[in-house]
């Protein structure tokens, strides 16, 4: 038995970004489709907010930094989107006025086509497009 299998984990559910401005950044992911489904006091002030793609089952967690640390550092997330059509998307996403890269990047197989874009704290997050079903 693996080691995943015997401490019992099944898969991953949230991905955390640290977030000084929770509802700049709860505006910008829904201007991008996604849901809040999730925005829970806790705490001395604290909130916990939970953003899902509409049909997702992985979502972001838009977390506070900790007392005494107002600024966060924009860094490489390492989350990845998919879509069907990444041109329609990339051009959704400018007309919304998302810092995103100028064009789609298109390195050919078998890495598929993508994009990058940053959120309001600087973040950056993948979209790429999901393969046709064989």
């Amino acid at each position: 038995m693996g080691t995943a299998a015997a401490s019992g984990i099944r898969q991953i559910t949230l991905v955390t970004v640290g977030t000084p401005d929770q509802d700049r950044a709860v505006a910008f992911y829904e201007s991008i489709g996604f849901d809040k489904r999730t925005d829970t006091p806790f705490g001395d002030g604290y909130r916990w907010i939970e953003v899902y793609p509409p049909e997702g089952t992985t979502g972001i967690a838009l977390a506070p930094p900790p007392p005494g640390q107002e600024h966060v550092e924009p860094t490489f997330t390492g989350i990845t989107l998919s879509t069907d059509d990444i041109d329609a998307t990339h051009a959704a996403f400018k007309t919304a006025g998302v810092d995103v890269d100028a064009e789609v990047s298109r390195p050919g197989d078998p890495v598929p086509p993508m994009f990058w874009f940053r959120d309001p704290t600087g973040h950056s997050l993948l979209v790429v497009q999901t393969r046709p079903a064989p």
